[in-house]
């Protein structure tokens, strides 16, 4: 019996070299993600779906946890536990990483992109990996894009559809060297703040205003505190969807892959619902908000004022990179 049974699992073995195939190595693991965003969003919603997909194609091995609304902490905090191994998943946005590797803070220069499926072209191509291959060293793993949005800007002090209605507002801005130096080129008083502090810094009237796509805007409830939109479009947010590097290198090659993959899936799946967010959204802040938009003068206007902070910008973010990424730009709209 014993050797009738060492030869079944012999014959087996075999079995499985011939047909190119071998067992499956997939371990039990629960995976921890972490975002910013409230529960509801589109980014909230495809982390679920990401958790979804790797269950499924682990047999139910591989769980993942969502921890929304800045539950694990702010975005520098979460990046810090990524690297430490204490968080396995987050989705961030991009420009943030330019404190990891400067060649990210390209995707905050403003009025970059024209549209969303431009901004696709350029991240999911050479550029997008090029910031990728960038990652590993510090820790972090880029498994895919997907996308916040387009920025626009919210205030409760009065309507702005010129430049110089903005003057003098003080504004929540993200964490970010090249936000605050935008805003203050502006004529505004920018104040980086954790986004987990937004609403009730403008509850409170900390702030007068913020930017922020519309989903966000929506989803959190700042039409509540705030009055006046302006559709701005003035930066696009694509979102890194990352993962502990410590985390990674304790998966199996078929771990890994099935990851990979359920990101592919739950990209496609979260930028779908991030544009059909937006316009749903927008619908509703028109209900309680005045809403206006800068004429093509006034963008004229606006783009010259920032000029000079998208040149000291280029200058450190390095020219090669830079040069980069306005021929991928250039590329995506040659092929609208």
């Amino acid at each position: 019996m014993k050797l009738k049974s060492v030869g079944v699992v012999l014959f087996a073995a075999f079995g499985a070299v011939l047909s190119g195939s071998a067992p499956a190595e997939i371990k039990e693991h629960n995976f921890r993600f972490a975002t910013a965003v409230a529960n509801g969003h589109p980014i909230v919603l495809a982390a679920e779906k990401f958790g979804e997909i790797i269950k499924q194609k682990s047999s139910g091995k591989m769980t993942v946890k969502v921890y929304p609304g800045s539950t694990l902490g702010g975005d520098v905090q979460v990046v810090s536990s990524l690297q430490g191994g204490t968080v396995d998943f987050t989705s961030m946005n991009s420009g943030i990483l330019q404190s990891q590797i400067k060649e990210f803070a390209a995707l905050d220069l403003p009025f970059l992109f024209d549209s969303a499926k431009e901004a696709d072209a350029v991240v999911d191509g050479p550029f997008g990996k090029m910031l990728a291959d960038k990652l590993p060293g510090k820790g972090l793993v880029n498994l895919a894009y997907w996308e916040l949005g387009f920025r626009h800007l919210t205030n409760n002090k009065r309507p702005v559809s010129k430049l110089e209605d903005a003057e003098g507002l003080k504004l929540r801005v993200v964490q970010s060297p090249i936000y605050i130096d935008a805003f203050s080129a502006l004529g505004t008083n920018p104040v980086p703040m954790a986004f987990a502090e937004v609403y009730s810094a403008l509850e409170q009237k900390v702030v007068d205003g913020q930017e922020n796509p519309l989903a966000i805007i929506e989803v959190n409830k700042f039409q509540e505190v705030q009055k006046y939109l302006t559709l701005s479009r003035h930066i696009y947010n694509p979102q890194s969807l990352l993962v502990s590097k410590k985390s990674w290198d304790k998966l199996t090659k078929e771990e890994q892959d099935i990851i990979a993959s359920a990101a592919v899936e739950a990209r496609d799946y979260q930028r779908k619902l991030s544009r059909d967010a937006e316009q749903t959204a927008l619908a509703t802040l028109r209900k309680t908000m005045s809403v206006s938009e800068f004429s093509p003068e006034e963008l004229s206007k606006i783009r010259a004022k920032l000029k000079p902070v998208v040149d000291k910008y280029s200058a450190s973010i390095g020219a090669d990179a830079v040069m980069q990424l306005y021929a991928e730009i250039g590329k995506a709209r040659v092929k609208k």
